[in-house]
């Protein structure tokens, strides 16, 4: 089943690098050299112009990599979303719940992973048929507000975005997320020109998550 496959192929990647860049090209090599420290997930988000191009060459290139997983990001409309998945997108987030987005991505057996804050939207999400929850921004609700979701929803699955970092992440893990979504503190490097930087904060990404998942 291809979203059950592509589901435990984002379960597995652990860490989802957001890739922001002012072109396609920029975005592209970001993203190899995230994917070089071992950080397998990559969320290439739609206001890098041309981002569905970039979508392409990435899944072309790493197609007979298991381990990688590349998704479109900052989907905010059902048009987008299919765009991005004729490209080859394996999954779609956005920073808030559209329905319609969750129609698509349910048509093309693709996991859609949308923004939520509240109660409210995590239920919306979770009756659209939505997989993975987007606890956005992160940096607002912090590591507590996965325990206080998972009591009135025990089997939600929880990636929080923005604010994670290399100090916090095991602390989100131990809240109970399945995953993270990890931006501008795992590709701050990329600004200076430091791919290489980039690479070297992935493996550090890597190497938490490793040890987090050897401790739990």
């Amino acid at each position: 089943m291809k979203k059950f496959d592509l589901l435990n192929r984002l379960v597995n990647a652990g860490v989802v690098a957001v890739i922001r860049s002012d072109n396609a090209k920029d975005a592209i090599k970001l993203s190899d050299a995230v994917i070089a420290g071992g950080v397998t997930g990559i969320e290439l988000t739609f206001t890098v112009p041309h981002a569905d191009q970039a979508i392409t060459a990435l899944t072309e290139k790493y197609a007979d990599d298991e381990t990688v997983i590349i998704g479109a990001g900052t989907v905010l409309d059902p048009v987008s979303a299919r765009i991005a998945i004729m490209n080859g997108a394996d999954f779609i987030v956005s920073p808030s719940f559209n329905a319609e987005v969750a129609k698509i991505c349910n048509l093309y057996s693709i996991p859609y992973t949308p923004g939520c804050l509240t109660p409210t939207e995590i239920q919306q999400a979770l009756t659209a048929g939505v997989d993975i929850v987007k606890l956005f921004p992160g940096s607002i609700t912090g590591p507590s507000m996965v325990k206080a979701v998972k009591a009135p929803f025990p089997n939600v699955s929880i990636m929080p975005t923005g604010g994670v970092n290399l100090d916090n992440m095991g602390d989100w893990f131990k809240a109970g997320v399945t995953l993270v979504g990890a931006g501008s503190n795992l590709t701050a490097a990329a600004k200076n020109g430091d791919y290489a930087g980039v690479t070297r904060t992935a493996e550090k990404y890597h190497e938490a998550l490793l040890a987090i998942r050897q401790n739990n």
